[in-house]
This record gives structure tokens, C-alpha cells and sequence, in this order.
């Protein structure tokens, strides 16, 4: 052991802090992008557009089957590419700019009435979106494995000291994890105002924040390219060209990179649970379905989690030297079961932000973990090389990138299935959406109103501003007033709205009227001449038209939840309770909203304030959902980590067999330079 910790002395590499701070901030794709994509899109499909956990769950394993052909071609051509630039960086530039493209079309997701009216029926317009996602999804990740192959690659031929290669792939981690500190609130972010709009969600406010994200990965695409060297070109270019399925049997065939990426493989799955799950857990059983407060604790444990692998790095670099780097993941795994199994006090609605202490423990298992394993893929190829005579980093590291993501994929469907069968009301999430959006469009226009009918004097002046109000609720009447012709001609089991036909065409005419009206009011108010005061009768008839459109929408999206609740309270047999409380609840404020009229701004705005402090409770999960889902997002990584456990201990490429393989391609390299 003392002859191996020498050699190591001797044989230590010092890498630059330009190199490490280059190669490290590359880690912002597969560490933050990765879970970004893998996760929001799944949740917000699911809460936010009122998807399918089960199909979005299997349309997020579809482009981790694609990855199975994609990321061995990705990696074979990168091993195989001899450019002026080096075979290595060309995809760097080209796959961090296309990722910063598709990340924005992601989430460019279409939706809205004016869509939805394209499609015969509820389920059609649904299957639009899942087909738009999944198309998405894998034009997204296509190009990040463009990038990441390629930059993982790069990684492991950077450098041939043993443990550099964990201190470069450390930087990596490190840098990743500092940008990770802000990716879990754009979920917070998402949900503002400024983001969203009055009336959206935070799937409308995404669109926006991956805009700014874009942003920040053009000008670092270009940075990775003309900053970064790859020291291994020089050599790898005189070596001819391999073949695909050669290399394939190679990386098939070496029994430690098999034990290493099942061992990946299952742990990767577990991380996908506590990911996806723990996202609802906090949202739906700590804050009882507030999205808002939910996303704040989401952002303040997702910073947790990211400061902790920023930090954990650092004894990763003093364990891993003296204990080895598989008796380090060992100590990962327990690391990880550890911090599911304080879950079950610290899932706690009474002291939410206990759940910071699973998460600490929890994101330095997993630095320690998917660090130490992309350094030991390198050794790997060390091992492969003196068998066969030339590298082909790329081939290995695409195999075991695409079985960490193909136990992402899976977790993901499975996850998908298992929020079905605890019968998590995602249609509930998107009704409350549609009434808490009308209510506070609602607010703005009556507030908007209400200060105008204060103005003194009501004289020209305020004609401009009041005629673009007239204007764009015109231009919502007309297109909502489509959106319900539509509804009224479809089939019952195809309409979005479960509102009976009688109030369909009520409300239906009521909109007709105030069209009339605000066609007849912007008329009158082109007409009026300058210095013109306004009479009250005058601006309560262009107030009352106004607002029309937004208390008929409100109207329709309260019956509209109403009948859902009513429906479910008839299936339902385990929340039975649940549901007979929340419809009492609902049919409180659907009376409420019925009774809302323009003629009086003052008693409307009381009403709107009565509604606005009632609706929170109507976003409540049935206890029997709750359950099931703490005990599998508990339950399963724990599991999973110990299956995990029993490959790594078949793992037999220990440092002193290391070192032994370096010293013996130094000693070959030699010779062929003196021949």
C-alpha cells in the first residue's frame, strides 16, 4: 500500500485552474439541463397542462430508447472525427448551441382555447401536446448527447493520473451544481407574474425563463470551444479509423464497465423517484397543493442540494485517494438509503423545511457517486487500451451516459404509472388554474376600472387607455366566443368543459351581448371629441361590457370544476370523505361567482377577495394519494440502492491495478517512441 500511495506522489498532475474552471462549467448541461428537462417537463405536462402522468412518463423513456442507437453513434463518430480543431471540440460548439436552441422550443408547449378549438376533441388536443413534448424531448436531447459525449470524452483523455481525472470531473460537478443552485427555482420564477402573465401558470412563465437560459449557453458554447485543448488529438489521429461494431463488442465485453454502469444504472433510477415524486410530496402534502409556497420550498431545497455538491466535492478529493474510489461509492450508497429513511420524519406539513436534512445527505451520496463514475470509466479505458492498443473514450462513455439515462427514462414511466395508480387529480390542478386565472384577470380589469370611475372629472384624457382595454376585451370575447361554438358542437365525453349544454349557450349569449355592446361602445368612444367629459351612465356601460367577458369565463370555469367534483365524488370510493368535503367547499364559491355582476364595482371586488382566499383549499390531494406516494418516493431508491450495492462489490479495478496498467502503457509508449 505505502509503494502505491508513492507512485501516486510521483505520478500526481497538477491541472491547470483555466482548465479545470473550462471543462468544469461544462457540467451546467448534463447536471442541470438534464434534470431540468427530465423533471419540469413531467410536472408541469402534469399539474400545469393537465397531461397524463402515465404518457408523459412513457414519452419521457421514448428518447432514452432513441439514446440507445444515437449515443454509441455519437460516441463512435466523435472517436473517429480528425478535424483542425481536433476531434472533440467541434461538438462542443454544435451541441451547445442546439441545446440552447431546443431547450426554448421545449417549452414553447401550444395551448389555450384558440388551439384547443382546432381539435374535435379533448383528448385529440391532448394527444397534439404529448406528440409536440415528445418531438421535443428528442430533437433536446439529441443535442445534448452531442455535447455531452463528446465533453465526457474529452474529460478522460485530458488527463491519465488516477486521481486528476476525479479532480476534473469534481470540477465538473462543481460548476454543474453551482448553476443547479438556480434551475430549482425556475419553477418559482416561472410562476410570476412578470413570467406567466395575470391569467397564466407557470407553464406559460417557462417559455420566458428558457429564453434567459438560452441566453447564458450561447456565449458558453463558444468559450468551451476555443478554450479548451484536447492533449490526446496528437496521438489518436495517427491511429486509423475503428469500426462501430467493433468497438460496441469491446465496451460489451469488459466485466467491470458491465458491474460499473448497472450499478449506475439502479441508482440512477432511484435519483429519478425522489426527483419527480419529490417534487409533488412537498407541493401537495406539505403545503396542501399551494403551488406557490411549494415552489418556494422547491427552490430553497433544490439551493440546499446544490450548495452541498458544491461543497461535497472537496472531501470527495480527500476520501477517494485514501479509501479508494469504489470503497468511496460504497460509502455514497449509504450515504443515499441513509436519506430516504429520515424522510419518514421529515416529510413533516408542521416543519416543512426539515426536509433539507435528506437532501443534504442525498446530493453529497450522489456527487460522490456520479463523479467517482465517470472518473472510473477512464480507468476503464486505460484497461482497454493496453488490451486492444488504442482508446475509444467516447464508445465507453456513451454507453454508460446512456444507462444512467435510460434509468432516468425508466424511473420516469414507472414514475408516470405509480402517479396514476395513487390517483393523483392532475384535471383538479388545471380547473383550479383556469378559475384562479379568470379571477385575478377579473381583478386587474375591475381594479383597472374602478380607479378610472375615481378619476376626476372622467374627461378626454383617459379615453385612449380606456378604449385599448375596450379593445382587447373585444378581441378575448371573440376568440373565447369560437372556443364555445366549439364546445357546444362536440359530443359530451369530447368536450374540456363538463358545464351541461343549458349554460353553454347561457353563457354563450351573454358573451354575444357584451360583443355587441363593446362593438357598439368602441364606436361611441371614437366618436367623442376632445375636451368630451364622460357621464357616469356612459362609463358604467363601457365598464359593464368590459367586464362581462372575464365574469362569464370565471362563471363557466366554476361550474366547469364544480361538475368535476361531483363527478369524482360518484368514483372515488377511497376519498369518498375528501371529495364530499371539497364539493361543499366549491359549491360555496361557485355561488359566489354566479352571483358576480359589473354593476357594482365596489360589491364585485368584495366578492372577488371572498373567492380569492377560498380557492387555495380546493387544490387539496385526497389523504389516501398522499400516502401511496410517500411511501413509494421512500420505499423504491432504497431498494434500488441496495441492488446498486450488490453490482458494485463485483467491481474489481482497484487503484493499485491501476496504477499497475498506467505504468505499463507508459513503459509501451516508450518503446514504440525509441523504435
Amino acid at each position: 500500500m505505502d509503494n502505491i500511495n508513492q507512485e501516486t506522489k510521483e505520478n500526481k498532475e497538477r491541472l491547470p485552474l483555466s482548465v479545470l474552471a473550462a471543462y468544469g462549467t461544462g457540467g451546467i448541461i448534463p447536471i442541470a439541463l438534464f434534470n431540468i428537462a427530465g423533471i419540469l417537463v413531467g410536472l408541469m405536462g402534469n399539474i400545469s397542462l393537465g397531461l397524463s402522468a402515465f404518457w408523459l412518463g412513457l414519452i419521457l423513456i421514448i428518447p432514452r430508447l432513441w439514446d440507445a442507437f444515437s449515443d454509441p453513434i455519437i460516441g463512435h463518430i466523435s472517436d473517429n472525427t480528425r478535424t483542425r480543431w481536433g476531434r472533440r471540440r467541434p461538438y462542443l460548439l454544435l451541441g451547445g448551441l442546439l441545446t440552447a436552441f431546443f431547450f426554448v422550443i421545449m417549452w414553447w408547449i401550444p395551448k389555450g382555447e384558440i388551439v384547443q378549438a382546432w381539435f374535435p376533441s379533448e383528448s385529440g388536443f391532448q394527444a397534439f401536446q404529448l406528440v409536440y413534448i415528445l418531438v421535443a424531448l428528442l430533437l433536446f436531447f439529441t443535442a445534448a448527447n452531442i455535447f455531452e459525449i463528446s465533453h465526457g470524452a474529452l474529460g478522460i483523455e485530458s488527463t491519465t493520473d488516477y486521481h486528476a481525472r476525479t479532480r476534473l470531473f469534481s470540477a465538473k460537478s462543481f460548476f454543474g451544481n453551482i448553476f443547479a443552485m438556480s434551475t430549482p427555482w425556475l419553477f418559482k420564477l416561472a410562476n410570476m407574474d412578470v413570467f406567466k402573465g395575470t391569467g397564466g401558470n407557470e407553464a406559460d412563465g417557462m417559455r420566458y425563463v428558457s429564453i434567459m437560459i438560452a441566453a447564458i449557453l450561447v456565449p458558453l458554447s463558444l468559450w468551451w470551444f476555443f478554450s479548451l485543448k484536447e492533449p490526446g488529438f496528437a496521438k489518436a489521429s495517427k491511429h486509423k479509423k475503428t469500426h462501430f461494431w467493433k468497438d460496441m463488442k469491446l465496451v460489451g465485453t469488459n466485466k467491470n464497465f458491465i458491474y460499473l454502469t448497472l450499478s449506475i444504472f439502479t441508482l440512477a433510477m432511484g435519483f429519478n423517484f425522489v426527483q419527480l415524486l419529490g417534487s409533488y410530496i412537498p407541493i401537495f402534502y406539505v403545503f396542501g397543493g399551494d403551488k406557490a409556497a411549494g415552489a418556494t420550498l422547491l427552490g430553497i431545497n433544490g439551493t440546499i442540494w446544490a450548495i452541498t455538491g458544491v461543497l461535497a466535492v472537496f472531501p470527495l478529493n480527500w476520501i477517494s485517494p485514501k479509501l479508494g474510489k469504489r470503497n468511496t461509492l460504497i460509502i455514497a450508497i449509504g450515504l443515499m438509503a441513509l436519506a430516504q429513511f429520515s424522510k419518514i420524519l421529515c416529510y413533516n406539513p408542521n416543519h416543512p423545511y426539515l426536509i433539507v436534512i435528506p437532501t443534504v445527505l442525498l446530493s453529497a451520496g450522489m456527487l460522490f457517486f456520479f463523479t467517482l463514475g465517470s472518473s472510473m470509466v477512464g480507468d476503464i479505458c486505460d484497461e482497454n487500451e493496453l488490451k486492444v492498443g488504442y482508446r475509444s473514450e467516447g464508445s465507453f462513455y456513451s454507453i454508460f451516459w446512456w444507462f444512467i439515462k435510460l434509468g432516468t427514462a425508466f424511473a420516469s414511466f414507472v414514475s408516470g404509472a405509480l402517479i396514476v395508480l395513487t390517483m393523483f387529480n392532475e384535471t383538479q390542478v388545471i380547473k383550479v388554474d383556469h378559475i384562479q386565472g379568470s379571477i385575478n384577470e377579473l381583478q386587474s380589469q375591475t381594479q383597472f376600472w374602478s380607479k378610472q370611475s375615481h378619476s376626476s372629472g372622467k374627461d378626454y384624457a383617459l379615453l385612449p387607455e380606456i378604449e385599448k382595454h375596450m379593445n382587447e376585451s373585444l378581441k378575448e370575447a371573440n376568440e373565447y366566443r369560437k372556443y364555445l361554438s366549439k364546445e357546444v358542437t362536440k359530443k359530451e365525453g369530447e368536450r374540456s368543459l363538463l358545464v351541461p349544454d343549458n349554460k353553454l349557450r347561457s353563457i354563450s349569449e351573454s358573451i354575444d351581448n357584451s360583443i355587441t355592446e363593446l362593438n357598439a361602445g368602441i364606436k361611441l368612444l371614437q366618436g367623442i371629441k376632445s375636451n368630451t367629459e364622460l357621464s357616469d351612465s356612459l362609463f358604467i356601460n363601457f365598464s359593464n361590457a368590459a367586464l362581462v367577458i372575464k365574469i362569464e369565463k370565471a362563471k363557466m370555469y366554476s361550474l366547469d370544476l364544480l361538475n368535476h367534483f361531483e363527478s369524482k365524488l360518484k368514483e372515488a370510493k377511497q376519498s369518498k370523505t375528501h371529495y364530499e368535503s371539497i364539493s361543499q367547499e366549491m359549491s360555496g364559491i361557485n355561488n359566489t361567482i354566479l352571483s358576480m355582476n359589473s354593476s357594482s364595482l365596489e360589491e364585485l371586488t368584495l366578492k372577488i377577495d371572498t373567492v380569492k382566499t377560498q380557492l387555495p383549499k380546493l387544490t387539496e390531494q385526497p389523504p389516501y394519494t398522499l400516502l401511496l406516494m410517500r411511501i413509494i418516493e421512500i420505499g423504491l431508491p432504497i431498494l434500488l440502492s441496495i441492488i446498486s450495492l450488490i453490482f458494485i462489490y463485483r467491481y474489481s479495478l482497484t487503484e493499485k491495478r491501476s496504477i499497475e496498467i498506467k505504468q505499463l502503457l507508459k513503459d509501451r509508449n516508450s518503446e514504440q517512441i525509441t523504435a
